[in-house]
């Protein structure tokens, strides 16, 4: 690592969903997960962490243009002790996004490995330039 170069850590609170009159199915807290994204010329990427999840436990939908993760989390509290202090919240992730009609929506793909989820959405390829033939009608 050079003299300029200087590692820097984060710490952030987990944000909590905030109300949006709709009711939620499950009576919990639920927090908004922290996402990277990263776009190239193909797709975009989106980086979620949902600690706690698995294939089994997260549910993603695609409504018109509204794809919604929904991350299913149960507190698994160690066998024969009770909880004395928490600094880390146990819930479940909820988080939106709306997709621009650049996506390919019909190609998303969903892949979900150590609690870290990884979207990826493709873009619509630009129109390609083609000739058309002419028939004698």
């Amino acid at each position: 690592m050079s003299e300029n170069t200087e590692l820097q850590v984060q710490d952030a609170e987990k944000q909590e969903v905030e109300e949006t009159g709709a009711e939620r199915i499950r009576d919990r807290k639920a927090f908004v997960p922290r996402v990277d994204i990263y776009e190239t010329d193909d797709q975009i990427v989106l980086v979620a962490d949902v600690p706690g999840v698995d294939q089994d436990s997260i549910e993603i939908t695609l409504e018109k243009s509204l794809l919604t993760v929904n991350g299913y989390v149960e507190p698994e509290p160690p066998e024969g002790y009770d909880i004395a202090y928490a600094e880390y919240d146990v819930g479940d992730f909820e988080r939106s996004f709306r997709l621009s009609n650049q996506i390919d929506q019909e190609k998303i793909e969903a892949t979900v490995k150590d609690g870290v989820l990884r979207l990826v959405l493709p873009k619509i390829g630009p129109a390609k330039t083609r000739k058309i033939a002419v028939k004698a009608g």
